[in-house]
């Protein structure tokens, strides 16, 4: 609910109107209210401007400002009357003015709506997106404060800012009158709004790393004489590395008479360079950083790279320096990776920079990699090396005081040389930004994330940004929700990478196994099974078998319909002595390259024993870089081919398509098990010159590894082909909703306690605002003593359960506290006193009857707020074992169809629900719908913070929620529905 304006106090100044923005081409500046204090910046910023834009902005000759004209346009009430300004080194460079009128242009206060508003942009900067993100700023200053339009006059001619008003994608009418264009504009957000603004957010901050990963000259700050520190090493590999810009060696202690340091320009200060310089690596003690960043800032230097430590993983003080480092920069219109960061690489052809401390740039590949730690970083980049994959861009952000995993996504959505982005994350400074970008990224690429920090419930030291209280299993859940690959180590993340950047994705799970070893066959069977996969039976191909023979047998199986991938195993060949050979590992690999050249689209993985070369030899394709996968939504498999088999394999393999939910296979017993959430349509297979083409083979040292990326790779892959038809949410539920009467009966709880903290509502409090969604809950009646529970009884009508409402006891059947199928009065008046002989008077108890429901599957439906990630919808079955074990499913809301059936059968439980040992299916169909309601109601109404409906009996026909609680209490800030900013920590 927003403040009123008469609630805000006049005058004072609203610090939480500044922000810090990216704008267009990449740097950053800071908009904030204009005060009293700005007379001079306002005066010299007008001096800048053209003739031409004073002109259109006062429709007249207009040279200079009077000072009545600076004294209005620097004092407001901000109410009524506000002004921002955006600023670059403290300098104004654009302005935007409100002034609140009534119906008839006049100035005016509350209750009138509407405002007339201005902008002024410094030729200079125009055409970086200044007056875009000024307008959304104001827009959201003025619903703050009651305001619901902006009407504006403008001059036929000033295309400009008619353009930045049409592209807003706000509500809006047009008229010509008297000469000039009068626009109105509706304030309040839309999804084309949104999506504009999203839009400009996602190419912002993209350029913002790429003018980082790009810069056309670099200078080292801190580079050292003497070799070795710090400063030399970055220095070193810079040039060891080949970049193609300009390099400067920067020391304010070198001599003088030095004119060059390792073959570059060596200075003093950067003020000594004649030419511009883009990027800036900062290697310095912590106390000279300030000093630096001033120079970089004042010679117009775009970005930095900190590699110096000393800061947030020092403690509070350090905590302090770091956060002025950031406002120092972006005052300065720079954005920072670090500080206490290992560097950055781009292995580009026209680029090829490596500043950072790694000794050996790595060679060029389709693999983007963000880490947020440095150890990590060089475990990744040697743990690739090793593995023959190549990577695209490395960003190691150390203490990411500024930029991201959030802004790394945004890059590598758009990079054209990067297929799969890799992100070792410690913490997420906003969880709810980082899914939608995930989301998104996923739907053209793969996304592997590895989440470090994941049960200190702290964030590690150096990472000063918010604390989700919701659990890691919680955020696991929501990244698979995202399209994100999560893993658990580091090494899984690079057996994921490597095949997904070198083999196309699979059609689906079912997998032939082909080799020379019996037992790794098998183990590679079992590994399939285990993680869910459909594997038909292994191949032996016999120790005997020549690479001609793993080649014909790789091309069968690639020909066969049947099977969505292949695993190769391979071991040693025996000689005719009985030793073991290695073999040649590169003829080997000749062989498995030429039977993927020549057989369809499907991906293909190689286990391997000590077998010399054939590792490297796979990891070479035939290009100079792995085949990108097509940035479309994911290919789905040929038609289904006929039940019969070819002759590698005897066994019939049904034609029904699992999804990465069923882990029925072709030998598991056939036990009830959850039918596939609705899917999407498949598409038209591509041509076969059209489909990706495998590149470089991956090799894995045992079978395990090799079967779980393949796992990630299916249910990935699935993932896609839905998302490329997104779910939708019933339109028959509208016809059932009661939204307007929901936030009434919530706007009179919450006014009669006005509690900050909120307030629970009663049981009947609870029903009534939950019956306005279509959910109804049975009542209960007090029994504070054995006559009032028999009332009730007479009142609900037998059978009926007698339980306790105490918070202690509360749905703890195992306790005791629940008696049920109570028949008559006297099994009613034995069960009261058998429960407070065991339990305490029914003062302590607050008994409650309620009549009997249906027998069914007690389940449990949860929905909360977390002011990081947003809105959670939860579901799992209700009891101890459910509890012990985690078994519990989350969806971001707002769910769909789709995302319903999904929760549901996403639980390991789930087979409970549709039949299990013979019990009858209960009606999912009803759950799903229940799912939907509440999804509804916390998406409509975010003051409802949390919901619990315990327990949910789900029977063959319908359901009953027995108990609700709800919670309801101011919404949190939702900052991703604001304007555009760079978080502050």
């Amino acid at each position: 609910m927003e403040p009123k304006p008469e609630q805000s106090p006049h005058h004072a100044y609203p610090d939480h109107w500044e922000a810090d923005v990216v704008l267009r081409d990449g740097g950053t500046a800071r908009i904030r209210p204009i005060t009293t204090d700005d007379a001079e910046r306002l005066v010299s910023f007008y001096e800048q401007v053209s003739d031409e834009s004073k002109y259109y902005r006062f429709f007249a000759p207009y040279p200079r400002l009077s000072d009545r004209d600076v004294h209005r346009f620097t004092h407001h009430d901000y109410v009524d009357r506000v002004g921002l300004a955006v600023t670059i080194g403290g300098e104004f460079i654009g302005t935007v003015r409100y002034d609140r009128i009534d119906d008839r242009g006049r100035p005016a206060s509350a209750p009138a709506d509407e405002a007339e508003v201005a902008f002024l942009v410094q030729d200079a900067h125009q055409g970086r997106g200044v007056a875009s993100a000024l307008l959304e700023h104001i827009a959201a200053v003025a619903r703050e404060r009651g305001i619901r339009r902006f009407a504006a006059e403008v001059l036929p001619a000033n295309n400009k800012m008619i353009k930045v008003f049409r592209d807003a994608g706000y509500t809006q009418r047009r008229s010509f009158e008297d000469g000039s264009v009068h626009l109105t504009l509706d304030l309040e957000p839309t999804e084309e709004s949104l999506a504009v603004q999203r839009g400009r957010e996602q190419r912002a901050e993209a350029r913002s790393v790429q003018r980082l990963l790009a810069p056309g000259s670099v200078a080292v700050i801190g580079a050292g004489r003497t070799p070795g520190g710090v400063g030399r090493t970055v220095l070193r590999n810079l040039l060891a590395a080949g970049y193609t810009g300009r390099a400067y060696a920067v020391n304010r202690a070198f001599d003088e008479g030095l004119a060059t340091l390792d073959g570059v320009p060596a200075h003093r200060s950067l003020g000594e360079i004649d030419e511009q310089v883009d990027l800036a690596v900062i290697a310095v003690p912590a106390h000279q950083v300030p000093e630096a960043v001033a120079d970089c800032g004042e010679h117009g230097v775009q970005g930095l790279v900190v590699v110096s430590a000393g800061y947030a993983e020092r403690g509070a003080d350090g905590r302090e320096l770091q956060r002025e480092l950031v406002r120092q920069a972006r005052s300065y219109g720079m954005r920072i990776i670090g500080p206490n960061a290992f560097g950055i690489i781009n292995t580009a052809e026209n680029v090829r920079l490596n500043a950072s401390l790694a000794p050996e740039s790595p060679a060029r590949g389709r693999i983007g990699l963000f880490t947020q730690s440095g150890a990590i970083g060089i475990a990744l980049l040697s743990g690739l090396h090793r593995r023959g994959a190549g990577l695209s861009s490395f960003i190691s952000a150390g203490n990411r005081a500024d930029v991201s995993g959030n802004d790394f996504l945004q890059y590598s959505f758009e990079d054209p040389d990067t297929d799969v982005a890799l992100l070792y994350l410690e913490s997420l400074g906003n969880p709810r930004k980082f899914t939608r970008l995930a989301r998104r990224t996923a739907a053209v690429k793969p996304v592997v994330v590895v989440k470090g920090a994941r049960h200190s419930g702290t964030n590690p030291p150096g990472h000063a940004v918010p604390v989700s209280r919701i659990p890691d299993a919680t955020v696991s859940a929501l990244m698979r929700q995202a399209g994100v690959i999560r893993v658990d180590t580091v090494t899984e993340m690079v057996d994921a990478g490597i095949l997904l950047a070198g083999q196309p994705l699979p059609s689906g799970p079912r997998v032939a196994i082909l080799g020379n070893s019996e037992s790794l066959g098998l183990l590679t069977y079992d590994a399939c099974l285990a993680e869910g996969l459909r594997p038909r039976p292994p191949i032996d191909l016999t120790t005997a078998a020549s690479p001609q023979d793993f080649r014909d047998a790789l091309a069968e199986a690639l020909a066969d319909a049947t099977c969505d991938a292949v695993i190769v195993t391979a071991i040693p060949w025996v000689g005719e002595d009985g030793e073991a050979e290695t073999g040649d590992g590169q003829v080997l690999a000749a062989a498995l390259h030429t039977a993927v050249a020549g057989g369809s689209a499907k991906p293909v993985a190689v286990v391997h024993v000590e077998i010399g070369g054939l590792a490297e030899a796979l990891a070479a394709a035939s290009s100079t870089a792995a085949p990108r996968q097509r940035p479309t939504t994911a290919r789905t498999a040929p038609p289904e081919a006929p039940t019969d088999r070819t002759a590698s394999t005897d066994r019939e393999v049904p034609t029904d398509r699992t999804t990465d939910t069923d882990r029925t296979t072709a030998n598991a017993p056939a036990a009830p098990h959850p039918p596939a959430a609705p899917a999407a349509p498949e598409a038209t297979p591509p041509a076969p010159e059209d489909r990706p083409r495998p590149g470089r083979i991956p090799a894995y040292p045992a079978a395990e590894r090799a079967v779980r990326a393949l796992a990630e790779a299916v249910k990935y892959a699935q993932w896609r082909r839905q998302a490329a038809v997104p779910g939708k949410v019933p339109e028959l539920l509208d016809e059932t909703i009661d939204e307007a009467g929901a936030a009434a009966l919530i706007e009179a709880h919450l006014a009669a306690a006005p509690d900050p903290r909120g307030r629970q509502l009663g049981h009947d409090e609870a029903r009534e605002l939950l019956g306005r969604y279509g959910i109804d809950v049975r009542p209960t009646l007090p029994a504070p003593d054995p006559d009032a529970a028999v009332a009730a009884a007479a009142r609900l009508g037998y059978p009926v359960a007698l339980k306790t409402t105490a918070p202690h006891l509360r749905h703890r059947a195992d306790l005791g506290g629940v008696r049920l199928d109570l028949t008559d009065e006297d099994a009613l008046r034995r069960a009261y006193g058998d429960l407070t002989d065991l339990l305490g008077k029914p003062a302590e108890l607050l008994p409650v009857v309620q009549a009997m429901a249906p027998r069914g599957v007690d389940t449990v439906v949860r929905a909360s707020i977390d002011a990081a990630a947003g809105a959670v919808l939860s579901f799992g079955l209700a009891g101890a074992p459910s509890e012990l074990l985690g078994d519990t499913a989350h969806r971001l809301v707002p769910v769909t169809d789709r995302d319903a059936a999904e929760l549901i059968r996403s639980i390991r439980a789930a087979p409970v629900l549709f039949g299990w040992r013979g019990a009858a299916p209960v009606d999912t169909a009803a759950l799903e719908e229940l799912l939907l309601r509440l999804s509804r109601l916390v998406d409509d109404h975010p003051e409802v913070v949390s919901v619990a409906l315990e327990p949910v009996v789900v029977a063959p026909q319908g359901l009953t929620a027995l108990g609700a609680t709800v919670r309801l209490a101011p919404p949190p800030a939702r900052n991703d529905l604001g304007p555009r900013r760079l978080p502050s920590y």
